[in-house]
Order: C-alpha cells, then sequence, then structure tokens
C-alpha cells in the first residue's frame, strides 16, 4: 500500500521537539530562587503522534491503483502504541474508488480512527455516507472492515432512498454500500411525507 500526501509545509511537524521541552522546563524550574513546582511531563512517547498534518488531501493506492482519497483538516499518526492508529480528531471526508477509478461510495464524520494492523476504519459523530444510488446513510457510529470488505454499525441508522426513508438499530453492508441489510427495522416513511432530502456530505 502505498500513500501519497498533499498538504501545506508550513503545517507538517514531526513531534520531535519533546526533549527540548522537557529541558527548558527544568532551566525555568531550576533557576527559581522559591522552592522549584513539581512539573509532571508524559514520559509515554507512545502518547505522541509521530506525524502530525493539517489540511490535507491523501490518495492511498494498493497494488498500482488508486483506492481511497482523503480529505481532513488534521491527521495524526500514533505507530509506537501497541495497536498503531491514525487519528483524525476533526473529521474526514473519504472516498473509494472502484477499478475504473469512479467514485463509488463516500464516507464523511466530525471524527475518525483508522487501526493500521486491523485494516479497520472506526468513524464517529454525525456519519454521512452515499453510495452510487444517492441512498444517504446516516448514523452515529460506524465502522469500515477492509479486510472483510464491510461495512456495519450496531447504532441507530436513518437512509434515505428515493421512494422511502428507513429508520433501523443496526445493519451490514459492502464497501460500495450498494447491497445491505437492517438488523432491526424501527420504521420506514415515504420521502414525500418528510421534509428530509436526499443530499451528499460535503
Amino acid at each position: 500500500m502505498k500513500i501519497f500526501l498533499k498538504t501545506n509545509c508550513k503545517t507538517l511537524k514531526f513531534k520531535n521537539l519533546f526533549a527540548v521541552i522537557t529541558i527548558l522546563l527544568l532551566i525555568i524550574s531550576c533557576s527559581s530562587q522559591d522552592k522549584p513546582d513539581i512539573v509532571q511531563i508524559d514520559s509515554n512517547r507512545a502518547n505522541i503522534p509521530t506525524l502530525h498534518a493539517t489540511d490535507i488531501t491523501t490518495v492511498i493506492s494498493d497494488s498500482g491503483i488508486t483506492r481511497y482519497r482523503i480529505s481532513a483538516p488534521q491527521w495524526d499518526i500514533y505507530d509506537k502504541v501497541p495497536e498503531p492508529y491514525w487519528e483524525f480528531p476533526y473529521g474526514i471526508h473519504l472516498e473509494r474508488f472502484d477499478m475504473n477509478l469512479h467514485v463509488d461510495a463516500n464516507i464523511h464524520s466530525k471524527y475518525a480512527r483508522f487501526f493500521v494492523n486491523k485494516k479497520l476504519w472506526e468513524l464517529k459523530k454525525d456519519v454521512k455516507a452515499t453510495n452510487l444510488k444517492g441512498e444517504l446513510f446516516e448514523t452515529e457510529q460506524l465502522f469500515w472492515d477492509q479486510n472483510s470488505q464491510k461495512i456495519y454499525s450496531d447504532s441507530l441508522i436513518k437512509v434515505t432512498q428515493t421512494t422511502q426513508i428507513i429508520n433501523a438499530i443496526g445493519f451490514e453492508s459492502d464497501q460500495s454500500m450498494n447491497y445491505y441489510v437492517f438488523r432491526n427495522v424501527t420504521g420506514i416513511f415515504p420521502v414525500d411525507e418528510s421534509k428530509d432530502t436526499i443530499t451528499t456530505p460535503k
């Protein structure tokens, strides 16, 4: 898998200033005439991202084929923890390409995390996704397992189709979100009786 990152160079920061900050704090505390305060510094380097970037657009390819495009206000990589992950604390917009480089699904959320070894996406907070049919999926938590090529949720989900709106708790879908099943349907409403319309997340 190859990752191509486009970002403003001024906003790309590698978190390697930890030692400098530590020395400065020690100098300040030792130069005080009064009894120095005890400053607690997190010595666990795993809690510090090894890569921090803002305003990014990333293209991810697999076997030479472009598969995903990611846009996000902030991207932090934590690869020193037992389960390495990427974090997008201010949300993400993700597009998936088919073999012909057409976008066959897109997902938007206000928070996201990607577990590198598991190839598992966790998207939370106002998650919205659309498929090729223009159907809109809305939920508060969504998982995307790239190994099993499945998208699923255990939360309340609302799907706006052309003629109806379906409310359910839990669903499972393929990666393009064109074929899906609900676990517990709680309501079906005609679109013409609702104020909701199908829109594409931005």
